[in-house]
């Protein structure tokens, strides 16, 4: 089936025709033409009827439907700057191991000889080493204090080089560090290097999907977070003997951040994503706030993890 432009007044009938009320026609013009109908589309499912009929329940409106959408921005918001903290700490972190440990050069501390030796993952190393050097290249070209440490000195050490390098990178980098490297990075997070060798990559991508504005709350990623204290203490629930929350949506994210981040940081993080919430549930008519919850993957009693 080939899809064909719709005109703003076309994308309003079509909304209309699957039963959502717009009560301002304009105002959902205006809102449709700023923020691309094809996105706001996207936060239809949890106000539909069944997912084969694809018929908004009777009595929503555009207005709910926009609501959620202005709530997983926020939260998306809330999230990425969150996130922030934690990539800066990792690339802070293994700068001063690496550095004080190999050296401060790029030959030192970019030298395949520093990371596992295991010869079934020599492509790995080799592969990583060079996207590094390639970013440090391309992106340190741009940036104020490589280019002075290069023009200078001649070299970029890698506390200045970790600035140009993307969270994912430095997340890879974490992969192939030798177990006492690892560990000794994991120590300064109060983590173990198992959990760590988890953490990385879920934070890389949900970093990735709040960068680019995709759609947060119903996220889940490929992996999974190990069970915690924490899923026990706030009585999630099991199926099949797996926690149901707190494993690969947005809450386990909430459970990282509740080990990674500084105390008062993460009870800010806290408390605006309940503020949200709270907002949220105040503009809800047709559907409950529990059946967003339910979709983030966030059990009803998720306020007490800042206590626990």
């Amino acid at each position: 089936m080939v899809k064909t432009f719709k005109t703003l007044d076309e994308q309003v009938k079509i909304l209309q025709s699957k039963g959502l009320i717009v009560s301002d026609e304009q105002e959902t013009k205006d809102i449709l033409l700023r923020e691309n109908y094809f996105f706001i589309n996207g936060y239809r499912w949890l106000f539909l009827e069944s997912t084969t009929r694809k018929l908004f329940l009777p009595g929503t409106t555009f207005e709910e439907l926009y609501a959620l959408f202005q709530f997983d921005r926020h939260i998306r918001n809330i999230t990425f700057k969150n996130l922030l903290i934690i990539e800066n700490n990792l690339k802070s972190i293994t700068a001063y191991n690496l550095s004080s440990k190999y050296g401060i050069k790029e030959e030192d501390y970019l030298n395949a000889k520093n990371f596992v030796s295991d010869r079934k993952r020599k492509k790995q190393v080799d592969d990583l080493l060079r996207k590094m050097k390639r970013q440090i290249r391309v992106n340190g070209g741009q940036h104020q204090a490589t280019l002075h440490y290069t023009e200078k000195y001649g070299y970029v050490p890698m506390w200045i080089a970790v600035k140009v390098l993307s969270f994912g990178i430095v997340s890879e980098l974490y992969q192939i560090l030798k177990n006492e490297d690892q560990i000794s990075i994991a120590q300064d997070f109060h983590a173990t290097r198992e959990q760590l060798v988890v953490y990385f990559p879920i934070l890389a991508n949900f970093r990735n999907l709040c960068a680019h504005e995709d759609i947060l709350y119903e996220h889940k990623a490929q992996r999974s977070i190990e069970d915690t204290k924490y899923h026990q203490l706030l009585n999630i629930p099991k199926v099949n003997d797996e926690y149901i929350y707190g494993k690969n949506d947005l809450f386990a994210i909430v459970l990282i951040l509740k080990q990674l981040l500084r105390r008062d940081d993460f009870f800010l993080f806290m408390s605006e994503f309940e503020y949200e919430i709270q907002v949220l549930a105040d503009r809800l008519k047709t559907i409950s706030i529990e059946k967003v919850l339910d979709r983030m993957g966030f059990p009803i009693n998720y306020g007490e993890i800042v206590r626990l």
